[in-house]
């Protein structure tokens, strides 16, 4: 009996993500959800000056939408310009907040990845790579910045690190054909990635900072980084963006500095909100381009 052809379930997942895209219901339902959560948040908040979340909100969108892109090229070395990878992340991020987890943006990112020819398991490598030199980047940013770093966040990293390296040995073992057979990037590529994700978290200071500032509450960058840092435990359960386990933990770490619960939560929110300005207006205006080229290409059914 012939074994199965592996790469069917490639072309299935690609064929439903590609009707996926070009679903006019599924995109009027991104569009709703992208408005309903400023519409339905920003009533709720406290009174609040927006000057400091403006300008704490201007070096995030270059961190996220420039730094984070690069770093991601720096450690696939894929051969892709900056400008692929720069508007291939910025759609994952808008299809990342559509879903709990963040989740969408992984699976945009392999998506692309694939489509330029690159194989799936090379393209996981990619992405997961580039997840942890963030998660690297950010404990080894707060720790230079002298904030305390919580144990649990580095068991659960410890944690992390034994689970992947085990799967990959079982893999190696049992399934061959599902390892990547790119090699891993050069050391330089790797330090290139730490250096970009650091100024990312930064960026991410900068923008929580003009949050709770906006809330007439000040408190220092580096505590603001490591109630971050620590509110990343709560990352491995999903939930809606500006609602889930991750915004919830950061509430707690910011009333834990002193910042009054109704100033944190309204804090958390704010950041949650501001968050969809850059992704809808630069992912959503790449996913449709995106959209309209994937409809351009589509074969048109034979006629009769």
């Amino acid at each position: 009996m012939a074994s199965p052809d592996p790469a069917v379930p490639n072309v299935i997942l690609s064929q439903r993500l590609r009707a996926a895209l070009q679903s006019r219901t599924l995109l009027v339902t991104g569009i709703l959800v992208s408005l309903l959560v400023p519409v339905l948040t920003l009533p709720r908040l406290p009174e609040v000056n927006l000057w400091p979340v403006v300008l704490g909100l201007a070096p995030w969108v270059a961190g996220k939408y420039l730094l984070c892109p690069l770093r991601w090229r720096a450690v696939t070395d894929a051969g892709l310009t900056r400008a692929w990878h720069v508007r291939a992340y910025a759609e994952s991020e808008l299809l990342g907040l559509l879903t709990p987890g963040h989740v969408g943006a992984d699976v945009w990112r392999v998506h692309r990845l694939s489509r330029t020819g690159l194989r799936r398991p090379d393209a996981l490598m990619s992405v997961g790579l580039d997840r942890l030199v963030g998660a690297l980047g950010l404990t080894v940013f707060i720790v230079f910045a002298g904030a305390t770093l919580p144990l649990e966040m580095l068991a659960v990293a410890l944690g992390v690190g034994v689970v992947v390296l085990g799967g990959g040995l079982l893999l190696r073992r049992f399934r061959p054909d599902l390892m990547p057979r790119r090699t891993l990037p050069p050391p330089r590529r790797l330090v290139h990635g730490l250096l970009l994700s650091a100024g990312y978290q930064l960026t991410i200071a900068g923008l929580l900072w003009g949050s709770v500032a906006a809330t007439g509450h000040a408190l220092s960058p580096l505590a603001l980084l490591g109630a971050f840092g620590a509110s990343q435990l709560a990352g491995v359960l999903p939930g809606p963006h500006g609602a889930s386990p991750r915004d919830g933990a950061l509430v707690v770490a910011l009333a834990a500095l002193g910042v009054p619960w109704s100033a944190a939560a309204a804090a958390v929110a704010l950041k949650a909100v501001v968050a969809w300005l850059p992704a809808l207006a630069l992912g959503g205006v790449s996913l449709l381009l995106t959209r309209r080229a994937l409809r351009a290409v589509a074969p048109t059914p034979a006629t009769a």
